[in-house]
């Protein structure tokens, strides 16, 4: 008997990812379309926490979160950025600390480098 290969979401292959997140227990497991972006993988990685009550409590505003594919450097991924497109199944969802910058999520310390500075 033949298979039949449509989805009904379409959008190509399904991962079965696993997310860790900083200081959780365990990693989170859930199925995605390999196609599917970065920003929606994150919210439902964000809600699928909260709804299993796990600690600690993150919040539920999911564009506070960055998510990082654990084998593939050291750069967070893009919210438009396919889950797929790393080759990774393996990821860490890390919270935005207040100083953060959001245009590339790396680490500033407040001070704007893009003025010149007289003394």
């Amino acid at each position: 008997m033949k298979k039949n290969s449509t989805h009904k979401g379409g959008g190509g292959n399904r991962l079965l990812i696993s997310i860790n997140v900083l200081g959780s227990a365990g990693p989170l497991r859930f199925l995605v379309n390999e196609g599917e972006l970065v920003a929606a993988v994150i919210e439902t990685a964000v809600r699928n926490y909260a709804r299993e009550g796990r600690l600690p409590i993150l919040g539920s505003e999911f564009n506070d979160f960055l998510l990082y594919c654990a084998n593939a450097g050291t750069d967070a991924m893009s919210p438009w950025e396919t889950i797929g497109s790393r080759g990774g199944r393996n990821f860490v969802l890390y919270k935005k600390s207040p100083q953060m910058s959001t245009k590339a999520g790396k680490m500033t310390d407040g001070v704007d480098f893009s003025k010149e500075w007289w003394w």
